[in-house]
């Protein structure tokens, strides 16, 4: 059998290993030898979940730890075991067993810089006449007698506010934000999760991992999770968390009161009695600091324009094209509009057929686009789901006058948007089967019956419905993030006072400038505190176009940290153009992953360059270097966004300095990182409005001046995605409609600051809006 269970009885094993097997250590591994009558021993100190390859064959990690050196983590060394030897070890093996691995296979590991272990990796396959000896005691007695040698180590746990560059910790906090796990660039699942603690200090964490159960299991915000063994690493003045060897995490129910039980795909976890204590202290504080995300809103209860987290069953999935697909989702009441239906093709469409015409009043069908499809592919029929932020979309058919409304689960992450699988222990699942399992039994008479009996139990008449929906509109259409001990004061009084002050108020929002919004986009330096307007793409060509007239210089290519490729355009002019790619361990990346530099590139070709890879600067040739060009043009273009520095504080510096980002472990080319290393002042895309209030009482002009916090769209992105403007459009719509008397205005409840602005002739009083932002239900 490749792999055997050797007992251990006295000390001693009852059956000798093959005498043909020479044991071998761990510093004497080398590549291209044979290894087919060697072993190596160690102790199995860390496994992964077993897992699937591409092609199906099943996989194991696991690390062992050479016997004569237990502290030292270089004298580790990860073990990869494929095919039915992985599926044979996952059941047998148990952390603190010895191991035995014979005949394997040697190579470079290529995470040995990121974990810290051998330099090496072993592979065992039973095809390659591999064979794995796991020594055990007795499966009765070995608990106890384990017991006594593996004491539960005692972890610390570091606050927050404590966190020091470069170090690998554990730690709990608060889940204040969360993106669900989604595809990153590379091959590895990715989720990002925004953690606080009663130190007030804030930690955004990425997480990757090859399987999706191995991430958190985080299902709204609120929740409580333990890291283990996380990496915190400084960046742009702020620490950020990210995966490192060992990690491992455990999630809670936030709710006070709510059983203490941990969500975890790993079967082998410590978890100690005090700890309960600290996850009670930290749901109390929770109860009072963060803002717990309630129940998902129901379909009964949507309306236009809006975005909502949904908990719901799948019934039914179809793919519909390559960049979108179909899922059919009921949550036990009627959406009180008309709802579109996907054309599909009743071959295409996966689900019980007749459980499907049953509910086909109920579900509502949800189009689902991008980096969504793959997962969404693979849901299955019947799991509970919670899909967060839902657009519903009001839209009427070619054909037809009556409008309908459409759910649209929109590409990207942004807003936390995506897809996550609820268990049927969760509460809300609970709740939703409870809610379904009395349509089920309000008859086996059809749903169009059921559902007019539902609306007319909520609202005996129209004139109910109508009231309701009024109260609904009188909702507050903005959400106060801080500061929730001032209380309203009026306008009146607020002008006669003098600044600095800080206010809270609630009015009406009668008018607001720039009436296109777009313009209200400025670009912004924090250091010299400087306002000014975008670039236009005009600009930038003309300078692309005086840049190419100097010929790249062919001694500046294929330096140590980049690669070098020319070539000349086949139009009248013949274009040198010259692309240079920095190499991350001398090699290079994949391109969604890659920074590059062109020389001599329009800005058509540049645009070209930035849908396929990570990062483009655009550069020239000097006698001696390269260097960034006129800083009137984006040093930086990363997506759809064009990236400025500030001429008066930048000082650029060579761009060999980008060399020491491609060194790190997972280079991350962000713009601010990048900026740095360069020596360039950042400028930050933000609005710039002007609102006129009124509240009965008095008017004010109240300025804002926000990047992404108050409308919850990033100001870097608004001038090149349609969909966004839209969102800010409606947003507007919402608290200023267009046509509609003062009495009519929704009402806004926001902070307010007075300050002094000096001139040479007077002093005068301005107000600012801060700690605000719009609802997230408001479009």
């Amino acid at each position: 059998m490749p792999v055997q269970l050797l007992k251990i009885t006295e000390g001693q094993s009852e059956t000798p290993l093959p005498s043909h097997l020479q044991k071998k250590d761990l510093k004497h591994l080398e590549e291209g030898c044979d290894h087919a009558d060697k072993y190596i021993q160690g102790v199995a100190v860390l496994s992964y979940p077993l897992m699937k390859l591409g092609d199906g064959t099943d996989f194991l990690k696991v690390v062992l730890q050479d016997l004569d050196n237990l502290c030292s983590r270089i004298n580790s060394i990860n073990i990869l075991i494929y095919g039915k030897m992985a599926e044979d070890c996952a059941k047998v093996m148990r952390h603190g067993d010895i191991f035995v691995v014979a005949g394997f296979k040697v190579n470079n590991s290529p995470t040995a810089r990121e974990d810290g272990r051998h330099r090496c990796h072993l592979e065992v396959s039973e095809e390659a006449g591999s064979a794995i000896y796991i020594y055990t005691k007795s499966r009765k007695t070995a608990a106890s007698e384990t017991a006594s040698m593996f004491v539960a180590p005692k972890y610390v746990y570091t606050p927050l506010n404590h966190l020091k560059d470069g170090t690998i910790v554990n730690l709990y906090g608060v889940v204040k934000f969360f993106k669900p796990p989604y595809i990153s660039k590379g091959t590895d699942y990715c989720s990002v999760v925004t953690l606080v603690d009663p130190s007030n200090v804030k930690l955004t964490c990425t997480l990757f991992n090859g399987n999706l159960d191995s991430l958190p299991k985080i299902y709204k915000i609120g929740d409580i999770v333990r890291f283990h063994r996380i990496k915190i690493r400084e960046y742009n003045g702020q620490m950020q968390g990210i995966t490192s060897g060992g990690f491992a995490s455990l999630t809670f129910d936030g709710n006070a009161g709510a059983p203490i039980v941990p969500r975890t795909s790993s079967k082998v976890y410590t978890f100690m009695d005090e700890e309960q204590k600290t996850i009670e202290e930290l749901r109390l504080w929770a109860a009072s600091n963060i803002s717990i995300s309630g129940p998902a809103a129901k379909l009964s209860c949507v309306q236009p324009m809006l975005y909502f987290d949904l908990t719901c069953q799948l019934v039914g999935k179809a793919k519909v094209d390559g960049s979108s697909f179909l899922l059919k989702v009921w949550d036990g009441t009627k959406c009180p509009y008309p709802t579109w239906k996907v054309p599909v093709e009743a071959e295409d469409l996966e689900g019980e057929k007749a459980l499907l015409h049953q509910l086909r009043n109920l579900t509502v069908d949800i189009l689902v686009y991008d980096n969504h499809v793959q997962l969404a592919k693979s849901l299955k029929i019947g799991s509970f789901l919670r899909i967060y932020s839902l657009h519903t979309k009001q839209a009427s058919a070619d054909s037809e006058d009556v409008s309908h409304i459409e759910f649209h689960l929109h590409g990207g992450t942004g807003y936390g948007r995506g897809i996550g699988v609820l268990p049927e222990s969760n509460p809300d699942v609970k709740e939703l089967k409870v809610c379904l399992e009395s349509v089920d039994q309000a008859g086996s008479q059809n749903m169009e019956s059921t559902a007019s009996l539902e609306f007319d139990d909520t609202f005996s008449n129209v004139t109910d419905l109508e009231s309701h929906l009024q109260r609904c509109q009188q909702l507050p259409v903005t959400v106060l993030t801080d500061h929730q001990d001032l209380s309203n004061t009026e306008l009146k009084t607020i002008v006669s006072s003098t600044a600095p002050q800080q206010y809270r108020i609630r009015a009406k929002l009668r008018t607001y400038k720039p009436q296109k919004l777009h313009q209200s986009v400025k670009l912004h330096c924090s250091k010299c505190n400087s306002l000014q307007e975008v670039p236009d793409a005009d600009g930038f060509d003309l300078i692309l176009q005086g840049s190419a007239i100097t010929a790249p210089n062919p001694e500046l290519h294929n330096t140590s940290w980049y690669d070098s490729v020319m070539w000349t355009t086949q139009d009248q002019k013949q274009r040198k153009i010259a692309i240079h790619f920095v190499k991350h361990d001398e090699m290079l990346q994949q391109p969604e992953d890659t920074l590059l530099m062109i020389e001599g590139g329009t800005l058509k070709e540049i645009w070209k360059l930035t849908k396929r890879f990570n990062c483009v600067i655009p550069v020239r040739s000097t006698e001696d270097d390269l260097e960034l060009l006129d800083l009137s043009a984006p040093f930086l273009l990363q997506g759809n966004v064009k990236y400025y520095g500030c001429k008066q504080c930048s000082t650029p510096k060579p761009l060999r300095n980008l060399s020491s980002i491609a060194a790190e472990q997972r280079p991350s080319w962000e713009p601010a990182e990048i900026a740095q290393v360069l020596g360039i002042e950042l400028l930050q895309y933000v609005f710039v409005m002007k609102f006129t209030l009124v509240d009965g009482t008095g008017a004010l002009n109240a300025y804002l001046f926000d990047h992404e916090k108050f409308f919850q769209i990033p100001a870097s992105e608004i001038l090149t995605n349609n969909f966004l403007q839209e969102k800010m459009q409606m947003t507007m719509n919402t608290l200023c409609p267009p046509g509609k008397k003062l009495d009519d205005l929704p009402w806004l409840e926001c902070f307010i600051k007075s300050y002094n602005v000096r001139d040479a002739i007077k002093q005068q009083v301005y107000y600012q809006i801060f700690d605000t932002t719009v609802a997230e239900d408001v479009v």
